[in-house]
């Protein structure tokens, strides 16, 4: 008796530890219904027109840390434009009414700000340098605020991890440059 009274003991105690140290089974992840409104911060609707543009034009639903797509022509009318979307990490270059690149991007890491808005190209120059960051140089520079944010040519993870800037793939980043001008609309929506 004293046997199996013991037996149970132990067996009751490795059950009882087996529940409280088992790990956690994750809750299964969701995917998101099409047509489901994306958990925007602040949106104008650029963004999907944007993404919807780059699907009818490129045949493309997304794209791959440091890929791009160009336009074989770009029109010689219209004005540039550049919209942003944070939630996707894609830029969209636009001339006109026509869409004629995008690219992933990398913007502000946690902790740092990518400032949603309207914006201005501000200044332009093919090799600028952080006035913040070590004099860290930003290939085909595109500043956009008084505070150095700005569009670049740079490391392009996938993911947020720059300082605020919107990090580009350089190729990109070279053909954007030669499309906008200072005063070129930026729109950055997330």
């Amino acid at each position: 008796m004293h046997k199996l009274l013991k037996g149970l003991v132990i067996v009751s105690a490795i059950a009882v530890a087996g529940c409280e140290t088992a790990p956690i089974a994750p809750a299964p992840k969701v995917a998101q219904p099409v047509g489901q409104a994306m958990p925007y911060k602040w949106t104008v609707g650029n963004a999907e027109k944007s993404h919807k543009a780059m699907i009818a034009t490129f045949s493309r639903a997304g794209l791959a840390p440091g890929q791009f797509v160009w336009a074989e022509t770009v029109p010689a009318e219209g004005d540039p434009k550049v919209i942003v979307d944070l939630l996707t990490q894609t830029a969209y270059a636009w001339k006109g009414d026509v869409l004629v690149g995008a690219a992933s991007v990398s913007s502000a890491k946690t902790g740092m700000v990518t400032p949603l808005g309207y914006w201005k190209v501000l200044d332009k120059r093919k090799l600028g340098h952080s006035r913040k960051y070590d004099n860290a140089p930003m290939p085909f520079m595109q500043r956009i605020d008084e505070y150095g944010i700005a569009f670049h040519g740079g490391v392009n993870p996938g993911y947020p991890a720059s300082h605020g800037c919107i990090r580009l793939p350089m190729k990109f980043a070279e053909k954007l440059y030669g499309v906008t001008k200072v005063g070129t609309k930026v729109i950055i929506e997330g």
